[in-house]
Protein backbone atom coordinates (compact mmCIF):
# COMPACT_ATOMS: atom_id res chain seq x y z
CA UNK A 1 0.00 0.00 0.00
CA UNK A 2 1.17 3.51 -0.81
CA UNK A 3 0.16 7.00 0.22
CA UNK A 4 0.71 10.59 -0.87
CA UNK A 5 2.11 13.16 1.56
CA UNK A 6 1.25 16.73 0.55
CA UNK A 7 2.35 19.96 2.20
CA UNK A 8 -0.07 22.57 0.97
CA UNK A 9 0.02 26.33 0.67
CA UNK A 10 2.43 26.54 -2.27
CA UNK A 11 1.38 28.28 -5.47
CA UNK A 12 1.67 26.20 -8.63
CA UNK A 13 3.43 27.39 -11.77
CA UNK A 14 5.03 26.10 -14.91
CA UNK A 15 4.25 24.05 -17.99
CA UNK A 16 3.39 20.36 -18.24
CA UNK A 17 2.35 17.99 -21.01
CA UNK A 18 -1.03 16.32 -20.57
CA UNK A 19 -0.98 12.52 -20.67
CA UNK A 20 -2.85 10.39 -23.16
CA UNK A 21 -6.54 9.85 -22.48
CA UNK A 22 -7.32 6.87 -20.29
CA UNK A 23 -10.94 6.78 -21.48
CA UNK A 24 -9.74 6.66 -25.07
CA UNK A 25 -6.80 4.28 -24.63
CA UNK A 26 -8.84 1.49 -23.05
CA UNK A 27 -11.41 0.93 -25.86
CA UNK A 28 -8.66 1.38 -28.45
CA UNK A 29 -6.61 -1.32 -26.73
CA UNK A 30 -9.67 -3.57 -26.88
CA UNK A 31 -9.93 -2.69 -30.57
CA UNK A 32 -6.51 -4.22 -31.19
CA UNK A 33 -8.25 -7.62 -31.06
CA UNK A 34 -9.93 -6.77 -34.38
CA UNK A 35 -6.70 -6.26 -36.32
CA UNK A 36 -5.15 -9.11 -38.25
CA UNK A 37 -1.68 -7.61 -38.06
CA UNK A 38 0.54 -5.72 -35.63
CA UNK A 39 -0.72 -2.48 -34.16
CA UNK A 40 1.36 0.32 -32.65
CA UNK A 41 -0.26 2.81 -30.32
CA UNK A 42 1.38 6.00 -29.07
CA UNK A 43 0.63 8.34 -26.15
CA UNK A 44 -0.68 5.47 -24.02
CA UNK A 45 -0.57 6.59 -20.35
CA UNK A 46 1.22 4.52 -17.74
CA UNK A 47 -1.80 3.58 -15.65
CA UNK A 48 -2.92 0.53 -13.69
CA UNK A 49 -6.07 0.36 -15.85
CA UNK A 50 -3.92 0.28 -18.99
CA UNK A 51 -1.85 -2.58 -17.61
CA UNK A 52 -5.07 -4.42 -16.71
CA UNK A 53 -6.19 -4.06 -20.35
CA UNK A 54 -2.83 -5.37 -21.54
CA UNK A 55 -3.21 -8.41 -19.26
CA UNK A 56 -6.62 -9.08 -20.80
CA UNK A 57 -5.09 -8.88 -24.27
CA UNK A 58 -2.37 -11.31 -23.22
CA UNK A 59 -4.97 -13.76 -21.88
CA UNK A 60 -6.67 -13.65 -25.28
CA UNK A 61 -3.38 -14.50 -26.98
CA UNK A 62 -2.41 -11.01 -28.15
CA UNK A 63 1.32 -10.46 -27.72
CA UNK A 64 1.88 -7.03 -26.14
CA UNK A 65 4.74 -4.80 -25.08
CA UNK A 66 4.67 -1.41 -23.39
CA UNK A 67 7.60 1.01 -23.46
CA UNK A 68 7.72 4.78 -23.02
CA UNK A 69 4.06 5.34 -23.80
CA UNK A 70 4.06 3.01 -26.83
CA UNK A 71 2.10 -0.24 -27.00
CA UNK A 72 2.91 -2.82 -29.64
CA UNK A 73 0.21 -5.47 -30.00
CA UNK A 74 0.29 -8.52 -32.26
CA UNK A 75 -3.23 -9.99 -32.50
CA UNK A 76 -2.43 -12.30 -35.42
CA UNK A 77 -3.62 -15.33 -33.47
CA UNK A 78 -6.42 -15.21 -30.90
CA UNK A 79 -5.93 -18.20 -28.60
CA UNK A 80 -8.83 -17.69 -26.17
CA UNK A 81 -12.26 -16.09 -26.08
CA UNK A 82 -12.50 -16.02 -22.28
CA UNK A 83 -11.66 -13.04 -20.09
CA UNK A 84 -10.81 -14.15 -16.53
CA UNK A 85 -13.10 -12.91 -13.76
CA UNK A 86 -10.20 -11.40 -11.79
CA UNK A 87 -9.30 -9.15 -14.73
CA UNK A 88 -12.93 -8.21 -15.46
CA UNK A 89 -13.29 -7.00 -11.88
CA UNK A 90 -10.33 -4.62 -12.14
CA UNK A 91 -12.04 -1.97 -14.28
CA UNK A 92 -15.42 -1.03 -15.71
CA UNK A 93 -14.03 -0.56 -19.23
CA UNK A 94 -13.24 -4.28 -19.46
CA UNK A 95 -16.75 -4.76 -20.88
CA UNK A 96 -15.67 -3.26 -24.25
CA UNK A 97 -13.63 -6.40 -24.91
CA UNK A 98 -16.97 -8.15 -25.43
CA UNK A 99 -17.76 -6.42 -28.73
CA UNK A 100 -14.21 -6.74 -30.04
CA UNK A 101 -13.80 -10.45 -29.26
CA UNK A 102 -17.24 -11.26 -30.69
CA UNK A 103 -16.45 -9.45 -33.94
CA UNK A 104 -13.12 -11.24 -34.35
CA UNK A 105 -14.03 -14.77 -33.22
CA UNK A 106 -17.81 -15.05 -33.12
CA UNK A 107 -17.89 -15.93 -29.42
CA UNK A 108 -16.86 -14.58 -26.03
CA UNK A 109 -17.16 -15.54 -22.36
CA UNK A 110 -16.70 -13.08 -19.52
CA UNK A 111 -18.15 -11.95 -16.19
CA UNK A 112 -19.56 -8.62 -15.11
CA UNK A 113 -17.03 -5.75 -14.93
CA UNK A 114 -15.75 -4.01 -11.80
CA UNK A 115 -14.27 -0.52 -11.31
CA UNK A 116 -15.02 2.39 -8.98
CA UNK A 117 -18.26 2.16 -6.98
CA UNK A 118 -20.16 5.15 -8.36
CA UNK A 119 -23.63 3.66 -8.19
CA UNK A 120 -25.48 1.45 -10.69
CA UNK A 121 -23.85 1.29 -14.11
CA UNK A 122 -25.80 -1.54 -15.73
CA UNK A 123 -24.61 -3.14 -18.95
CA UNK A 124 -28.20 -3.77 -20.08
CA UNK A 125 -27.77 -1.34 -22.98
CA UNK A 126 -24.66 -3.20 -24.14
CA UNK A 127 -26.43 -6.57 -24.06
CA UNK A 128 -29.59 -5.29 -25.73
CA UNK A 129 -27.63 -3.65 -28.54
CA UNK A 130 -25.43 -6.68 -29.16
CA UNK A 131 -28.52 -8.89 -29.34
CA UNK A 132 -29.87 -6.55 -32.02
CA UNK A 133 -26.67 -7.29 -33.94
CA UNK A 134 -27.48 -11.02 -33.85
CA UNK A 135 -25.50 -12.01 -30.75
CA UNK A 136 -26.89 -14.77 -28.53
CA UNK A 137 -26.22 -13.94 -24.86
CA UNK A 138 -27.02 -16.13 -21.87
CA UNK A 139 -26.03 -15.72 -18.24
CA UNK A 140 -24.95 -18.69 -16.14
CA UNK A 141 -23.51 -18.45 -12.63
CA UNK A 142 -22.53 -14.81 -13.17
CA UNK A 143 -20.85 -15.49 -16.52
CA UNK A 144 -22.00 -14.09 -19.85
CA UNK A 145 -21.83 -16.72 -22.60
CA UNK A 146 -22.00 -14.96 -25.96
CA UNK A 147 -21.94 -16.22 -29.54
CA UNK A 148 -22.95 -15.19 -33.04
CA UNK A 149 -24.46 -18.36 -34.52
CA UNK A 150 -25.38 -16.58 -37.74
CA UNK A 151 -22.72 -13.89 -37.71
CA UNK A 152 -22.97 -10.25 -36.67
CA UNK A 153 -25.61 -8.44 -38.74
CA UNK A 154 -25.76 -4.70 -39.22
CA UNK A 155 -28.92 -2.96 -38.02
CA UNK A 156 -30.31 0.31 -36.65
CA UNK A 157 -29.82 0.74 -32.90
CA UNK A 158 -31.56 3.51 -30.98
CA UNK A 159 -29.87 4.03 -27.62
CA UNK A 160 -32.18 5.23 -24.81
CA UNK A 161 -29.24 7.16 -23.32
CA UNK A 162 -25.99 8.27 -25.03
CA UNK A 163 -23.87 5.72 -23.15
CA UNK A 164 -20.17 5.96 -23.96
CA UNK A 165 -19.46 2.30 -23.19
CA UNK A 166 -22.43 0.99 -25.14
CA UNK A 167 -21.54 3.15 -28.14
CA UNK A 168 -17.96 1.84 -28.07
CA UNK A 169 -19.05 -1.79 -27.77
CA UNK A 170 -21.40 -1.46 -30.73
CA UNK A 171 -18.73 0.28 -32.83
CA UNK A 172 -16.21 -2.47 -32.12
CA UNK A 173 -18.64 -5.31 -32.78
CA UNK A 174 -20.19 -3.75 -35.90
CA UNK A 175 -16.83 -3.02 -37.55
CA UNK A 176 -16.74 -6.57 -38.94
CA UNK A 177 -20.50 -7.11 -39.24
CA UNK A 178 -22.39 -7.94 -42.39
CA UNK A 179 -24.01 -4.76 -43.70
CA UNK A 180 -24.35 -1.32 -42.14
CA UNK A 181 -25.02 -0.45 -38.52
CA UNK A 182 -26.48 2.91 -37.52
CA UNK A 183 -26.34 4.07 -33.89
CA UNK A 184 -28.81 6.82 -33.06
CA UNK A 185 -28.45 8.86 -29.87
CA UNK A 186 -24.83 7.71 -29.67
CA UNK A 187 -22.40 9.24 -27.20
CA UNK A 188 -20.72 12.38 -28.56
CA UNK A 189 -17.65 12.45 -26.31
CA UNK A 190 -14.30 13.15 -28.04
CA UNK A 191 -13.20 9.64 -27.07
CA UNK A 192 -15.83 8.24 -29.46
CA UNK A 193 -14.29 10.12 -32.38
CA UNK A 194 -10.85 8.92 -31.25
CA UNK A 195 -11.99 5.29 -31.30
CA UNK A 196 -13.48 5.89 -34.75
CA UNK A 197 -10.16 7.36 -35.89
CA UNK A 198 -8.31 4.25 -34.72
CA UNK A 199 -10.82 1.92 -36.38
CA UNK A 200 -10.46 3.82 -39.66
CA UNK A 201 -6.68 3.48 -39.35
CA UNK A 202 -6.96 -0.32 -39.30
CA UNK A 203 -9.43 -0.37 -42.21
CA UNK A 204 -12.89 0.03 -40.69
CA UNK A 205 -15.54 2.22 -42.28
CA UNK A 206 -16.87 4.43 -39.49
CA UNK A 207 -18.43 7.88 -39.62
CA UNK A 208 -19.33 9.92 -36.54
CA UNK A 209 -21.80 12.76 -36.83
CA UNK A 210 -21.75 15.71 -34.38
CA UNK A 211 -25.52 15.21 -34.04
CA UNK A 212 -25.04 11.87 -32.28
CA UNK A 213 -25.31 9.37 -35.15
CA UNK A 214 -22.61 6.80 -35.86
CA UNK A 215 -22.56 4.77 -39.09
CA UNK A 216 -20.44 1.63 -39.45
CA UNK A 217 -20.20 -0.32 -42.70
CA UNK A 218 -18.89 -3.74 -41.81
CA UNK A 219 -15.82 -5.20 -43.52
CA UNK A 220 -14.59 -8.80 -43.55
CA UNK A 221 -11.05 -8.18 -42.29
CA UNK A 222 -9.05 -5.42 -40.66
CA UNK A 223 -5.32 -4.81 -40.83
CA UNK A 224 -2.63 -3.33 -38.60
CA UNK A 225 -1.55 0.27 -38.29
CA UNK A 226 -0.19 3.03 -36.07
CA UNK A 227 -2.27 5.48 -34.07
CA UNK A 228 -1.73 8.23 -31.47
CA UNK A 229 -4.26 8.50 -28.65
CA UNK A 230 -5.79 11.91 -27.89
CA UNK A 231 -4.83 13.89 -24.74
CA UNK A 232 -6.75 13.36 -21.51
CA UNK A 233 -9.28 16.16 -21.05
CA UNK A 234 -10.16 15.06 -17.50
CA UNK A 235 -6.53 15.16 -16.41
CA UNK A 236 -6.28 18.64 -17.91
CA UNK A 237 -9.36 19.73 -15.93
CA UNK A 238 -7.88 18.22 -12.76
CA UNK A 239 -4.58 20.10 -13.01
CA UNK A 240 -6.45 23.30 -13.79
CA UNK A 241 -8.53 22.74 -10.64
CA UNK A 242 -5.36 22.12 -8.63
CA UNK A 243 -3.78 25.34 -9.88
CA UNK A 244 -6.95 27.33 -9.25
CA UNK A 245 -7.29 25.98 -5.70
CA UNK A 246 -3.63 26.54 -4.80
CA UNK A 247 -3.24 29.74 -6.81
CA UNK A 248 -0.70 30.44 -9.53
CA UNK A 249 -0.32 30.09 -13.27
CA UNK A 250 0.10 26.95 -15.34
CA UNK A 251 0.27 26.02 -19.01
CA UNK A 252 -0.99 22.67 -20.25
CA UNK A 253 0.50 21.61 -23.54
CA UNK A 254 -0.60 18.78 -25.80
CA UNK A 255 -4.29 19.52 -25.21
CA UNK A 256 -7.37 20.01 -27.38
CA UNK A 257 -8.92 23.19 -25.89
CA UNK A 258 -12.28 22.69 -27.61
CA UNK A 259 -12.76 19.45 -25.64
CA UNK A 260 -12.84 21.50 -22.44
CA UNK A 261 -15.22 24.34 -23.34
CA UNK A 262 -17.77 23.47 -20.66
CA UNK A 263 -15.01 23.20 -18.04
CA UNK A 264 -13.11 26.37 -18.89
CA UNK A 265 -16.38 28.29 -18.67
CA UNK A 266 -16.60 27.30 -14.99
CA UNK A 267 -13.03 28.45 -14.31
CA UNK A 268 -13.79 31.80 -15.91
CA UNK A 269 -16.91 32.18 -13.77
CA UNK A 270 -14.75 31.46 -10.72
CA UNK A 271 -12.50 34.40 -11.62
CA UNK A 272 -9.64 32.60 -13.36
CA UNK A 273 -8.08 33.84 -16.56
CA UNK A 274 -8.11 31.12 -19.22
CA UNK A 275 -6.52 31.44 -22.64
CA UNK A 276 -5.78 28.81 -25.27
CA UNK A 277 -3.95 28.31 -28.52
CA UNK A 278 -3.96 25.40 -30.96
CA UNK A 279 -2.76 22.79 -28.45
CA UNK A 280 -2.21 24.70 -25.19
CA UNK A 281 -4.32 25.99 -22.32
CA UNK A 282 -3.08 28.73 -19.99
CA UNK A 283 -4.72 29.30 -16.60
CA UNK A 284 -3.99 32.12 -14.17
CA UNK A 285 -5.53 32.10 -10.69
CA UNK A 286 -3.89 35.01 -8.90
CA UNK A 287 -7.12 36.47 -7.52
CA UNK A 288 -9.37 34.93 -4.84
CA UNK A 289 -11.88 32.48 -6.29
CA UNK A 290 -15.58 33.25 -6.35
CA UNK A 291 -18.60 30.95 -6.37
CA UNK A 292 -20.16 29.83 -9.66
CA UNK A 293 -23.75 29.32 -10.71
CA UNK A 294 -25.12 25.79 -10.69
CA UNK A 295 -23.03 23.13 -12.44
CA UNK A 296 -24.97 20.26 -13.99
CA UNK A 297 -23.12 17.13 -15.08
CA UNK A 298 -24.48 15.85 -18.38
CA UNK A 299 -23.21 13.97 -21.45
CA UNK A 300 -20.77 15.80 -23.75
CA UNK A 301 -20.64 18.60 -24.78
CA UNK A 302 -21.99 19.59 -21.35
CA UNK A 303 -19.97 19.51 -18.11
CA UNK A 304 -18.36 16.06 -17.62
CA UNK A 305 -19.14 13.98 -14.55
CA UNK A 306 -15.47 12.99 -14.28
CA UNK A 307 -14.48 16.62 -13.64
CA UNK A 308 -17.10 17.16 -10.94
CA UNK A 309 -15.02 16.09 -7.92
CA UNK A 310 -11.84 18.10 -8.67
CA UNK A 311 -13.92 21.20 -9.47
CA UNK A 312 -15.81 20.77 -6.19
CA UNK A 313 -12.49 20.70 -4.33
CA UNK A 314 -11.54 23.99 -5.99
CA UNK A 315 -14.87 25.58 -5.07
CA UNK A 316 -14.44 24.79 -1.36
CA UNK A 317 -12.24 27.91 -1.22
CA UNK A 318 -14.38 30.12 -3.45
CA UNK A 319 -16.13 33.09 -1.89
CA UNK A 320 -19.88 32.47 -1.78
CA UNK A 321 -22.05 29.40 -2.39
CA UNK A 322 -21.80 27.07 -5.38
CA UNK A 323 -24.17 24.25 -6.34
CA UNK A 324 -23.35 21.05 -8.24
CA UNK A 325 -26.02 18.65 -9.51
CA UNK A 326 -24.76 15.18 -10.47
CA UNK A 327 -27.01 13.75 -13.18
CA UNK A 328 -24.92 10.80 -14.36
CA UNK A 329 -24.11 8.68 -11.30
CA UNK A 330 -25.99 8.27 -8.03
CA UNK A 331 -22.99 7.76 -5.72
CA UNK A 332 -20.51 10.34 -6.88
CA UNK A 333 -20.30 12.49 -3.75
CA UNK A 334 -18.28 10.01 -1.69
CA UNK A 335 -15.39 12.48 -1.54
CA UNK A 336 -17.53 15.04 0.35
CA UNK A 337 -16.98 13.49 3.78
CA UNK A 338 -13.22 13.41 3.20
CA UNK A 339 -13.18 17.06 2.11
CA UNK A 340 -15.11 17.89 5.29
CA UNK A 341 -12.21 16.43 7.31
CA UNK A 342 -10.12 19.21 5.79
CA UNK A 343 -12.56 21.95 6.80
CA UNK A 344 -14.77 22.11 3.71
CA UNK A 345 -18.40 23.17 4.20
CA UNK A 346 -20.47 20.98 1.89
CA UNK A 347 -23.98 19.62 2.29
CA UNK A 348 -25.62 17.09 -0.01
CA UNK A 349 -29.17 16.01 -0.66
CA UNK A 350 -29.83 13.42 -3.31
CA UNK A 351 -27.98 14.41 -6.46
CA UNK A 352 -27.22 17.97 -5.33
CA UNK A 353 -24.23 19.32 -3.40
CA UNK A 354 -24.10 22.82 -1.94
CA UNK A 355 -20.55 24.14 -1.43
CA UNK A 356 -20.10 27.11 0.88
CA UNK A 357 -16.62 28.54 0.43
CA UNK A 358 -14.31 28.68 3.44
CA UNK A 359 -11.27 30.89 3.95
CA UNK A 360 -8.96 28.02 4.85
CA UNK A 361 -8.61 24.29 4.42
CA UNK A 362 -6.44 22.27 6.78
CA UNK A 363 -4.24 19.24 6.28
CA UNK A 364 -5.71 15.93 7.45
CA UNK A 365 -5.54 12.19 6.96
CA UNK A 366 -7.97 11.27 4.17
CA UNK A 367 -8.70 8.25 1.98
CA UNK A 368 -9.43 8.26 -1.75
CA UNK A 369 -12.97 6.87 -2.20
CA UNK A 370 -12.64 6.45 -5.98
CA UNK A 371 -10.52 7.67 -8.89
CA UNK A 372 -11.80 11.24 -9.36
CA UNK A 373 -12.66 11.65 -5.69
CA UNK A 374 -9.04 10.84 -4.88
CA UNK A 375 -7.87 13.48 -7.35
CA UNK A 376 -10.19 15.98 -5.62
CA UNK A 377 -8.51 15.28 -2.29
CA UNK A 378 -5.12 15.97 -3.85
CA UNK A 379 -6.40 19.29 -5.23
CA UNK A 380 -7.74 20.28 -1.82
CA UNK A 381 -4.51 19.22 -0.09
CA UNK A 382 -2.47 21.51 -2.35
CA UNK A 383 -4.59 24.45 -1.16
CA UNK A 384 -4.68 23.45 2.52
CA UNK A 385 -2.53 24.61 5.40
CA UNK A 386 -0.26 21.93 6.79
CA UNK A 387 0.28 18.31 5.81
CA UNK A 388 -2.28 16.01 4.22
CA UNK A 389 -1.92 12.24 3.88
CA UNK A 390 -3.97 10.61 1.12
CA UNK A 391 -4.30 6.83 1.32
CA UNK A 392 -5.86 4.24 -1.01
CA UNK A 393 -4.05 5.94 -3.88
CA UNK A 394 -4.18 2.82 -6.04
CA UNK A 395 -7.51 4.28 -7.18
CA UNK A 396 -5.81 7.53 -8.24
CA UNK A 397 -3.20 5.51 -10.15
CA UNK A 398 -6.01 4.09 -12.28
CA UNK A 399 -6.31 7.41 -14.11
CA UNK A 400 -3.31 9.65 -13.38
CA UNK A 401 0.19 8.90 -14.58
CA UNK A 402 2.68 9.56 -11.73
CA UNK A 403 0.51 12.37 -10.35
CA UNK A 404 3.10 13.31 -7.74
CA UNK A 405 5.80 13.75 -10.40
CA UNK A 406 3.58 16.00 -12.53
CA UNK A 407 2.59 18.19 -9.58
CA UNK A 408 6.20 18.41 -8.40
CA UNK A 409 7.08 19.84 -11.82
CA UNK A 410 4.54 22.58 -11.07
CA UNK A 411 6.13 23.36 -7.71
CA UNK A 412 3.98 21.27 -5.35
CA UNK A 413 5.45 19.70 -2.21
CA UNK A 414 4.21 16.15 -2.71
CA UNK A 415 5.80 12.74 -2.34
CA UNK A 416 4.78 9.09 -2.48
CA UNK A 417 5.57 6.78 0.42
CA UNK A 418 4.82 3.22 1.42
CA UNK A 419 2.19 2.91 4.12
Amino acid sequence: MQKLIINGGRRLGGEIKVQGAKNSALPILAGCVLAGEKVKLYNIPELSDVFAALRILSCLGVRCTYENGCVTADPTVIESVCVPDALMREMRSSIVFLGAVLARTGECRLTFPGGCELGPRPIDMHIRALRQLGVSITEKYGELICSCPHGVKGTVINLPFPSVGATENIMLCASMAEGETVINNAAREPEIEDLAGFLRTIGAKVRVSPSGTVRIKGVKTLHGGEYTVMPDRICAATFMAAAAAAGGEITLKGTVPSHLNAVTEVFEQAGCLVADSEDKIFLSAKKPLRAVREIQTLPYPAFPTDAQAPIMAMLTKAEGTSVITENIFTSRFRHVDELARMGADISTEGRTAVIRGVKKLYGAKVMAPDLRGGAALVCAALAAEGETTVTNIKLIDRGYENIEKTLTELGADIRREKS
